[in-house]
């Protein structure tokens, strides 16, 4: 499974910076009516290790759709309809948004406010989201009505979950954040409601040094309050290391004070916040990232490979990528009895090596 996400903010929030410093895409400043998309890699330093071991013909990582547009502002109509609506059905169907807030002061840095204050430009960028998704359930209450009337109880199950989460948006509270049971979600689920998706805030600073300013706390408190993730991205210095030859980003990072790159952070929270894991196939023709849910059982997992392996199942050899990089080869770990034979109700885990037998 691939992994799609959208970035919203507040027009000069930095979003676009932010998207370049992800994506290495050197994506422009925008118009306001255009949006920009990349699809990337995501880094994972096991995957590179592998390599060196089995030397495939072909290596496959994971993949990241990140979709940003245009900075959404409360109230900006275009033809008597919401801006923001427009802007927001271009992320429809991604799996988590990412929603960017400045929390840097610099009166050299162009903003949409005098001030910087987070809690503001969450509430403005939900406020976006609850119209758009007001919009998307009044269409959908008006079809499931009509059903209702002529007794259909499916139908009167959904209008009642459709209503009682389009009154609690009405009351300026976000889908996300009204604690809906399995079923008024199933309810909704066709609406892709984007005020329903995982939330991950990325604060835009300045510089490593304002890791733990204000502002940065401030969005904390707010991540912590809904239980959404958050990470810090140095925007400007980031989008400048990831135009970069690949080689030279360790040393560009370091002296930035960081470790990782931006998407490595931002990957590790969305996997966090998504219930995701990674498991690979190896071998010579290809070393091979693959994305389950946590809590994924061995034929589930299976599937992601191929459709067959799940339906055909039979059981699953495992080797802890750990036990691989410590005892140098295959050969190594199955002489430590390290490699493992797994059923139907073993849950694949972060890290797996897995080679799947199944009836074809």
């Amino acid at each position: 499974m691939s992994l799609s996400c959208g970035l919203v903010g507040i027009p000069t929030s930095g979003k676009t910076t932010i998207f370049n410093a992800i994506t290495a895409a050197g994506a422009a400043a925008y118009s306001g009516t255009e949006m920009n998309r990349a699809v990337v890699n995501i880094p994972d330093s096991r995957v590179e290790k592998m390599v060196s071991m089995y030397h495939p013909r072909k290596t496959i990582l994971s993949t990241l759709e990140v979709v940003d547009i245009p900075g959404l502002k409360a109230g900006t109509q275009i033809d008597g309809k919401s801006r923001g609506s427009r802007l927001l059905a271009h992320i429809k169907d991604v799996d988590a948004v990412l929603h960017v807030v400045r929390c840097f002061e610099d009166p050299n840095v162009p903003f949409e406010y005098e001030t910087i204050h987070p809690a503001r430009d969450v509430d403005t960028i939900d406020l976006e989201l609850m119209a758009a998704d007001s919009l998307t359930l009044q269409n959908k209450i008006e079809r499931v009505g009509k059903r209702a009337k002529s007794g259909f109880k499916d139908a009167q199950i959904d209008l009642s979950n459709c209503t009682k989460v389009y009154a609690g948006i009405q009351q300026g509270v976000p889908a996300r954040k009204q604690g809906l049971t399995v079923e008024e979600k199933a309810s909704v689920y066709d609406c892709n409601l984007v005020s329903l998706k995982p939330m991950l805030y990325i604060a835009n600073i300045k510089s490593v040094d304002e890791m733990d300013n204000k502002h940065v706390a401030a969005l904390k408190q707010i991540a912590a309050a809904e239980q959404a993730g958050m990470i810090s991205i140095c925007g400007r210095d980031e989008a400048d290391v990831s135009e970069l030859e690949p080689a030279d980003r360790p040393e560009f990072l370091k002296s930035l004070g960081l470790t990782e790159s931006s998407m490595e952070r931002l990957m590790q929270a969305a996997y966090r916040l998504l219930g995701l894991t990674t498991f690979f196939t190896v071998g010579e023709d290809e070393v091979r990232a693959w994305t389950c849910h946590k809590g994924d059982k061995a034929p589930v997992a299976a599937g992601k490979i191929h459709s067959d392996m799940e339906k055909g199942f039979i059981r699953m050899e495992v080797i802890k990528y750990t036990d691989l990089i410590e005892l140098g080869n295959e050969d190594a770990v199955i002489k430590a009895q390290k490699k493992h034979v797994e059923s139907r109700d073993y849950e694949v885990q972060n890290g797996d090596i897995v080679q799947v037998l199944f009836n074809s």
